[in-house]
């Protein structure tokens, strides 16, 4: 376990927990564990995960979002997670960043949806600063108008979770289970996935990227590098995660289904009392 040299000692501490292609839904899993059961601050960053898999929120419903009978013919997974927001299908081309926090682990910021969303973008802004034209519009993070950052959050009484999705690079191919959502961000004017989408690294490379994002986290937080085994060691027996795959059957049904208020993809957040 190694401590990170800062400038500030001050700086709030927080466990730097590095991944390379751990499946999203296990992500997910130990996401949902830290935020329910961890005293501590951590930053999760997951280097692409292994099989391309559709990831909805909450609420998401597949009659609405998914392309459902390719879905089904390709044997794609789908998961619904335990955050809100909207529907991505994510593969080894997606880099994942996360922030689970106390709520006084940053001071001043308020734990509600928008002044964590337009804190973590200075993170962000940091990392690609001289690169492209990065900004925060309407709860995505975009380069010039084109959506490469998809955001989802959960708060609790105690603490706030933050996870973004980078699409690094995608397959065209994949675009085509994801239905046109019928609500979208002002700034997507209609655009269909393909020109409302960049890939990162057009911009940036993968490396790069992650340190960076290492570099900017650690100008907010003392870092403390955390491995795997750690997580696992200290690993709390019954807790049960509330992210899981979508059985063949739920989707065959959903085939079915009438569309009734189809959602965008824009940030939304299960906010808990």
């Amino acid at each position: 376990m190694a401590v990170s040299q800062t400038r500030n000692t001050a700086l709030p501490l927080i466990n730097l927990l590095r991944l390379k292609g751990v499946p999203i839904i296990q992500q997910l899993h130990l996401e949902e564990r830290l935020l329910r059961t961890s005293p501590h601050n951590w930053c999760i960053i997951n280097d692409g995960t292994i099989d391309p898999t559709i990831v909805m929120g909450i609420s998401g419903k597949p009659e609405e979002l998914l392309e459902t009978e390719s879905v089904l013919r390709y044997k794609i997974p789908v998961i619904r997670r335990f955050t809100g927001g909207g529907t991505v299908i994510v593969d080894q081309g997606t880099i994942f960043v996360t922030f689970i926090c106390n709520k006084d682990a940053v001071p001043g910021l308020q734990s509600y949806p928008q002044p964590i969303m337009s804190w973590s973008s200075l993170i962000y802004k940091d990392v690609f600063q001289g690169i492209g034209d990065f900004s925060l519009r309407e709860n995505d993070y975009v380069l010039g108008n084109r959506k490469f950052g998809g955001n989802a959050q959960s708060i609790t009484k105690n603490k706030w979770l933050h996870h973004t999705s980078f699409l690094w690079d995608y397959e065209i191919s994949n675009m085509g289970y994801l239905k046109q959502p019928k609500r979208a961000p002002e700034y997507r004017q209609t655009r269909g996935h393909l020109e409302f989408i960049c890939r990162m690294k057009d911009y940036i490379s993968r490396s790069n990227f992650i340190d960076k994002t290492v570099e900017a986290v650690g100008s907010h937080f003392l870092l403390r590098s955390i491995e795997p085994g750690e997580i696992q060691s200290n690993s709390v027996s019954k807790f049960e995660p509330s992210s899981r795959l979508l059985r063949r059957q739920e989707l065959a049904e959903a085939i079915s289904k009438p569309p009734i208020c189809p959602r965008g993809i824009g940030i939304a957040q299960v906010v808990e009392g």
